[in-house]
């Protein structure tokens, strides 16, 4: 009788065989406060939980990073995120792993780049305090999510903390991100991606941001 593989050897067939979605295709802008409430009504035409109405959230993300601790790694840096839902106090946290965006062609519609999510229990930001990560900041995001397809689309206003327990807007505008998780290589769905987020103009502008670029504005 065959002796089964272990879980890593399943992991790497399954990476190799391209079925984990692995990478994040991802576009977001932003809409003022007094624009929001005809944002979502139109999307909620746009979408498919057209009669169950958008799922609302709560959040608060935590965002790690790890350095490396050695001369020879020591500009490796492997960022982190752990999110829990502040309204549902039963569900799992998330733990994430988000890499650099990689922009890539030019024509390409959306931004690129790496994410693995995994569920895990509560004691994960004792665990990744341990292993010697810390904490670069956090904040609470609240609003809705809708669904086209394999799309999902956010509209949050996002807070800082306060003190332990009083938050405050960061801006007088929210976030709207449209995103999709798949294998490599799917570069097709840029493209529904970006016939969707036409639909949206011009009350939110849609696009891939250089944050690199960003980084080096005076």
């Amino acid at each position: 009788m065959a002796v089964p593989g272990s879980a890593v050897d399943s992991l790497h067939a399954a990476l190799k065989s391209n079925i984990i979605p692995n990478q994040e295709y991802l576009l977001q802008g932003s809409v003022l406060d007094q624009y929001v409430e005809v944002l979502l009504h139109r999307l909620r035409g746009l979408c498919d939980n057209v009669d169950a109405g958008p799922e609302s959230f709560h959040d608060q993300e935590l965002c790690f990073t790890l350095r490396g601790n050695t001369p020879a790694v020591a500009t490796m840096v492997l960022p982190l995120r752990v999110r829990r839902a502040l309204d549902v106090t039963d569900a799992p946290w998330q733990l994430r792993y988000v890499g650099q965006h990689e922009l890539g062609d030019k024509n390409r519609p959306t931004v690129v780049r790496s994410s693995i999510d995994m569920a895990c229990s509560s004691t994960v930001v004792e665990f990744l305090t341990e292993l010697g990560c810390r904490i670069d900041f956090e904040y609470i995001s609240r609003g809705y999510m809708f669904r086209k397809g394999r799309m999902k689309i956010t509209v949050s206003k996002v807070f800082k903390k306060i003190g332990d327990t009083n938050v405050e807007a960061i801006s007088q505008s929210y976030l709207v991100e449209l995103s999709v998780l798949a294998p490599s290589n799917q570069d097709a769905v840029a493209e529904e991606m970006r016939i969707f987020a036409e639909q949206l103009r011009p009350l939110v502008q849609l696009e891939k941001i250089d944050y690199k670029r960003l980084g080096n504005m005076p």
